[in-house]
């Protein structure tokens, strides 16, 4: 039942387009985007569409590392990499997070400057309409971007995705500002505004750098999925006597799973490579990207205490 699960999770991977391709769409998007916001904020005088196109400026940079972390962590082991190039994914979103904490320290900036200098907007409408346009092509983007990154467990994508969903953030509270100095004639609410939007998308960046050192750090796997591999060690009870050591860690989305196997101690070479075989196997089916590794020994409790029928027992009996 579970290796047809995975099946048709694969078959709904396929259908959906790569990271490396929704990056590029990302990076044409945004490069729109930073086009015009740039002109809206020129007709009129908005600080908080500045800042909003300063943030749209540093979503393209992270927007290009993310792609070339994706790019990189595609390619396969080699001499000096033997475990595949997966981190450079966590790499490229732990610096994708400093340019979002970047973007707000910006906003901070242009808003506390004109908080002190005052200044007022012309062709508020320009605005207005130029930021929902901007909000219609952050949230179809980033929702997709979210999608494919969840789905092939990109950790890269994944931040570009959360930096693009802070830009809708911005540009929300921009829209809301600039439809407020329309209706009252205080420009005071565009920086005011802007200030708020500053603490979203730090709040932002601190989920996605934290996400990302844990991939540094060589955090173990969820709980969830060390339970799925205990249970397929479970399945095989009957052969072998036991396990231990269990130690897990992720690499961009690639899975590293170590743990000592106890076989009984008439156990063949061969049998206890076909039960390593098929446990492995079963691991790979329920997890995506697995890459399992087991230390196989003999047991040594007493035969009394174990529940494997093997020729040392039946002699004891």
């Amino acid at each position: 039942m579970m290796i047809g699960k995975t099946g048709e999770h694969n078959k709904k991977t396929r259908i959906i387009a790569r990271p490396e391709s929704v990056a590029k769409l990302s990076i044409f998007a945004i490069s729109m985007l930073i086009v015009m916001k740039v002109v809206a904020s020129i007709i009129t005088g908005s600080i908080g569409i500045r800042a909003d196109a300063i943030h749209s400026a540093i979503d393209l940079s992270g927007a290009v590392i993310g792609f070339l972390g994706i790019r990189i962590s595609g390619k396969p082991p080699d001499d000096k990499h033997a475990y595949g190039h997966g981190k450079a994914q966590d790499i490229a979103g732990a610096v994708i997070a400093g340019f979002i904490f970047i973007a707000a320290g910006a906003i901070v900036y242009q808003a506390v400057r004109r908080l002190v200098l005052g200044g007022s907007l012309e062709f508020v409408g320009v605005g207005i309409y130029v930021t929902v346009v901007a909000i219609v092509i952050n949230v179809a983007i980033s929702r997709y971007a979210l999608r494919v990154a969840r789905s092939y467990d990109s950790v890269a994508l994944e931040a570009t995705a959360h930096d693009m969903l802070a830009d809708v953030l911005s540009s929300c509270a921009v829209l809301i500002s600039l439809v407020l100095v329309r209706l009252t004639g205080y420009s005071i609410a565009d920086p005011i505004v802007s200030l708020l939007v500053a603490v979203v998308i730090a709040r932002t960046a601190y989920v996605t750098m934290k996400k990302s050192a844990g991939g540094l750090m060589d955090t173990k796997l969820p709980e969830a999925e060390e339970e799925t591999i205990r249970e397929c060690i479970m399945e095989h009870c009957g052969q072998l006597v036991g396990f231990h050591e269990l130690r897990t860690r992720k690499v961009g989305n690639q899975r590293h799973i170590f743990l000592h196997l106890v076989m009984p101690k008439d156990a063949s070479v061969d049998e206890a490579h076909k039960v390593c075989d098929h446990l492995e196997q079963d691991i790979e089916n329920r997890l995506q990207h697995a890459d399992v590794a087991i230390h196989v020994e003999p047991c040594t409790i007493g035969c009394e205490s174990c529940s494997v029928s093997c020729t040392l027992r039946r002699k004891s009996d």
